[in-house]
């Protein structure tokens, strides 16, 4: 029987009658059941009458399909999303949230190729994808034919076959599609295309990078001073709160950034000697300076040591005295059923900060020699291909109550720690990107007052690893910059840079993250050389070298 639901779904969860309801969830466990690749979210509706036949489904929350519609490829489907009746979504698209399709419209992610002499039955089939941003309206009858990105909060208007690019914010219609006007007009206020580029705006961006950068290594002896304990010897994050193990690996990594040296009043010497004598020789693992014993690996802290000590005595030409027994004790299988049983759904950061320590640790080994079972790199890293999600590049899913937060800051930890430390591809680097911009636009968490060293990083560094895909480069330049312009007022005079930009005290490692964020940042807009330094600890760039 025919429910009027099928057509017009968008009330269906506040209408239909409970048996509705009950046949719909029970029609969704159906249809992931029986096709293994596809994620239905939360409140979604598919009609019984849609005709979804697609290879990977990845439908968000509160999104749904009407009857008719048609779905084939590998169609990745954002939030609060309408595919409405007869609408086709064909071939390799991706969706962002709270994109409305209207009916009869199609979006063809695929093409025939056209060679003479060879029927177009016969010819095999292309696929450059179809990107649509978040906040698009597509009208009635509107055609999007393959390789078309569509920006941010455009409007396809009814009828348009749009066969090239459209600008975020940008209202297009007609056959071919064309600028009709700007729902939201660009920040720049030449929106004519083929205006010149505003060449002043770089100069000048690249001019205060380099007076940031001025200051930060005239004020490195003053700002580590600063957070010297006179009582140890050793490093606080600030001054009036504890030395700590992590304190001694920002302080290196600062001097070595800003200074090319040691920290004034150390040698090189007495400090690998330190760190080496903190690791426990039965485990390998760092404990907190004032842990009774030695904190199992589940200890945030003893993870982070993997890290920070690490990479501070990878700077001081040294290395771990022992093997970390992390790794050395690992097997396939226990990778495996560590990796299970991390918290992805609920707290991807937590999960993701311990993929991380277990990536630097096989570096460490490799660097050592030290014996690491057959088999463990590999059940490492091929559990995080075979599960991330091809719907955001990344591993768990949005909080209701943080949405993206958690899931990029853990793809961040996961990601540097395995993928980009080793040098590996990323699995998938356009739903990377993808999500990362959408998350970027949370003002939750990116408006100038809200901004802090960890969100910040964990959206600079995924759009830096993937920034050779050139996917939506523009708008990675935009935000880049936009970050970098807030983020270059921080610094305080001879203390460095607060955690969270809008607190008042400074510390080493905010210091430290934000120098690295900035590198990120400017050679994400081509700036970076105007820095002059660039990051070679826990937030280098390029792959660790092996040896």
């Amino acid at each position: 029987m025919i429910d009027r639901h099928d057509y017009s779904p968008w009330d269906f969860w506040s209408t239909a009658s409970d048996d509705s309801r009950r046949a719909q969830r029970s029609w969704q466990q159906r249809l992931e059941r029986e096709h293994p690749a596809w994620t239905i979210g939360d409140d979604c509706f598919i009609s019984e009458l849609a005709a979804v036949d697609a290879d990977e489904l990845a439908l968000g929350d509160r999104s749904y399909i009407a009857a008719g519609a048609y779905l084939t490829g590998t169609v990745r489907i954002g939030a609060d999303c309408s595919i409405n009746p007869s609408a086709v979504v064909r071939g390799d698209v991706v969706l962002g949230d709270g994109v409305r399709m209207g009916a009869l419209s199609s979006v063809l992610g695929f093409n025939h190729s056209m060679e003479p002499g060879t029927p177009v039955f016969r010819q095999p089939l292309t696929s450059r994808g179809i990107r649509i941003g978040d906040d698009v309206w597509i009208g009635s009858h509107v055609v999007v034919l393959d390789g078309v990105t569509v920006g941010g909060s455009a409007v396809l208007a009814a009828g348009a076959v749009v066969t090239k690019d459209v600008p975020a914010g940008a209202v297009v219609g007609g056959n071919p599609a064309r600028l009709l006007r700007w729902r939201v007009p660009p920040a720049d206020a030449a929106i004519d295309a083929a205006a010149p580029r505003r060449e002043p705006v770089a100069s000048d961006l690249r001019a205060r990078l380099a007076r940031f950068a001025d200051r930060a290594r005239a004020e490195a002896p003053a700002l580590l001073a600063r957070s010297r304990d006179a009582a140890t010897g050793l490093f606080a994050d600030r001054p009036g709160v504890r030395p700590t193990v992590r304190a001694q690996g920002d302080a290196i990594e600062i001097a070595d950034l800003l200074l090319g040296s040691v920290p004034p009043g150390s040698e090189s010497a007495d400090l690998v000697a330190l760190l080496r004598g903190w690791q426990d020789a039965a485990t390998g693992a760092v404990p907190p300076l004032d842990a009774s014993g030695v904190p199992g690996w589940d200890d945030g802290d003893t993870a982070y040591h993997v890290l920070s000590t690490g990479y501070a005595l990878d700077l001081l030409g040294a290395s771990f005295a022992h093997p970390i027994g992390l790794i050395v004790d690992a097997t396939p299988t226990s990778i495996v059923e560590r990796l299970d049983a991390l918290p992805w759904h609920s707290d991807p950061w937590h999960a993701g900060h311990h993929v991380d320590a277990l990536g630097t640790a096989l570096l460490w080994a490799r660097r050592r020699g030290d014996a690491v079972a057959p088999g463990v790199a590999e059940a490492l890293f091929g559990w995080l291909v075979t599960h991330a999600d091809p719907a955001s590049g990344m591993w768990g899913r949005p909080s209701a109550d943080r949405g993206l937060l958690l899931l990029v800051n853990g793809f961040y930890r996961a990601s540097r720690g395995t993928f980009a430390q080793h040098g590996i591809p990323l699995p998938h680097p356009e739903a990377v990107v993808d999500t990362t911009l959408r998350h970027a636009r949370d003002p939750r968490w990116f408006a100038a007052a809200q901004l802090d060293a960890c969100n910040v990083l964990d959206v600079a560094h995924p759009l830096w690893l993937t920034r050779s895909s050139g996917y939506r480069s523009a708008e990675v330049s935009a935000v880049a910059t936009r970050l970098l312009d807030d983020v270059l007022a921080g610094w305080q005079a001879g203390a460095g840079m607060s955690f969270r930009l809008a607190d008042a005290e400074p510390g080493l490692q905010g210091t430290e993250m934000w120098l690295a964020i900035v590198w990120y940042l400017a050679d994400l807009v081509g700036l970076s050389d105007a820095l002059g330094y660039r990051p070679r600890g826990v937030h280098r760039p390029e792959p660790a070298p092996l040896g």
